[in-house]
């Protein structure tokens, strides 16, 4: 199993939702929707091209469509 470099946790419950993500295993900030995920990977020097390669992210409790809690 790999270990990427960026991991988006589970929908939070908020106004809106919120995703917590994570850069190389620390609290970075919130994400509310996948252009939140790009910019904060880009401002940690990370370019990402596919948000499907489980090699660069890792999503827990949904993937990139899943913004609101279940």
């Amino acid at each position: 199993m790999s270990h990427p470099r960026i991991m988006v946790l589970g929908v939070q419950p908020g106004s809106p939702p919120f995703r917590i993500m994570e850069i190389d295993g620390e609290v970075v900030g919130q994400a509310r929707t996948v252009t939140d995920v790009l910019r904060t990977a880009a401002a940690f020097g990370i370019t990402v091209h596919d948000l499907d390669d489980p090699d660069v992210v890792r999503w827990v409790g949904g993937d990139k469509f899943t913004w609101t809690p279940h």
